[in-house]
């Protein structure tokens, strides 16, 4: 089964990132409606809305952001065990209504205890993955059944449960899933339409992507059938050598922002475990992977890079792309900047590296 080339962006509430301190309101109404239609207009599928246990609302965020776009999709980040998913149903069918068929979930499980906690979550990794597996076949049945049934599971129970709010999109709204451990690779196997996963080596993503496969063949699923959504944080330049001084300026800036105490707690995710494992190998890894950020932040987000000119960073892409990932997710340390020069030379050259390549021809 051959997936179309899929670009996903990020776009937050307001300007932040690992070099640029949180300032203004905290939520910019301007600034979410600039930053959506910056990535329509450079061409990226879909954006993502992310998940914080101190930020805005991501559903609402969406929602301000589809308001202001009229084609470019969304992938909204979700965390089960805050709302019911009877509730979260109904939400998400009606926000895939009101912005014409573009809501995707992201369902997060959680990888840092102290997050989960700042909601009231205490349950340990294993459970909090369990109970995402009980969420979201809950949440696929309300989105599909067509008369209201009783549910009594270990993490949910409830009685005539339904919505009459279907997803625009059929059979139901695409599910995004992400998790390294043992028991997340098992449930996105049975669940997941796309696995995400943070930027790593070749080697390693080689090696998720077997393991994802199996776990979808395991479960009587088409091994074809999932998509493989990778993250990278990619760092451009005219020539090589200004997009490497560029990314030495990007990681000294981040070690003076947190010796001055700007850093967060750090995760206990598996995943943040193989970007640190795969920084342990070097500062650059394969081609131009650089793993010198994801080192001095902890690695708790998508904090991996590669470096150069677009056509040597699309040449990278293209490996993955080889290994069956088909669905990049890209942003940048200057969030709003880069997301205009990646639509001028990074997802054109993409698509052109990996058209050379013999690949079927991907549509602009």
């Amino acid at each position: 089964m051959a997936h179309p080339l899929e670009f996903i962006g990020m776009i937050s509430h307001r300007r932040q990132s690992e070099i640029h301190p949180p300032s203004g309101p905290v939520v910019d109404p301007d600034y979410i409606r600039r930053f959506a239609r910056a990535h329509e207009e450079a061409g990226f599928d879909r954006i993502l809305i992310a998940w914080g246990s101190t930020g805005p609302d991501a559903l609402l965020v969406a929602s301000q952001a589809a308001a202001a776009t009229s084609r470019i999709g969304f992938m909204v980040a979700h965390r089960p065990g805050f709302i019911a998913p009877t509730l979260a149903a109904r939400q998400f069918a009606t926000f895939d209504h009101l912005s014409g068929g573009r809501a995707a979930i992201h369902v997060i499980s959680g990888g840092n205890p102290a997050e989960q906690k700042r909601d009231g979550d205490f349950l340990p990794h294993d459970e909090r993955y369990q109970r995402s597996e009980e969420y979201i076949a809950l949440l696929k049945r309300l989105w599909t059944e067509p008369k209201p049934f009783d549910h009594a599971g270990t993490y949910y129970r409830f009685e005539q449960g339904f919505a009459e709010v279907k997803p625009l999109q059929q059979p139901h709204i695409p599910v995004f899933f992400g998790g390294s451990s043992d028991i997340a690779i098992e449930i996105a196997g049975r669940h997941a339409d796309t696995y995400a996963f943070w930027g790593e080596t070749l080697e390693q993503a080689r090696d998720t992507i077997a393991r994802i496969r199996a776990s979808v063949a395991r479960a009587g699923r088409d091994p074809a059938a999932i998509r493989f959504s990778l993250s990278f944080r990619p760092v451009l330049a005219a020539t090589e050598e200004a997009a490497w001084a560029r990314a030495d300026r990007i990681l000294a800036r981040i070690k003076e922002l947190r010796s001055a105490g700007s850093g967060g707690p750090k995760p206990e995710s598996v995943g943040s475990q193989r970007l640190l494992e795969a920084a342990a190998g070097g500062r650059v890894r394969d081609k131009r992977l650089w793993t010198e950020v994801a080192a001095a932040v902890g690695a708790g987000s998508n904090t991996t890079a590669l470096v150069g000119t677009a056509e040597q960073v699309a040449d990278s892409l293209a490996d993955y792309h080889a290994l069956g990932v088909t669905t990049f997710l890209i942003r940048g340390f200057d969030p709003l900047e880069d997301v205009a020069e990646y639509g001028r030379s990074l997802l054109p050259a993409v698509r052109a590296a990996i058209a050379a390549r013999g690949a079927a021809p991907v549509a602009a």
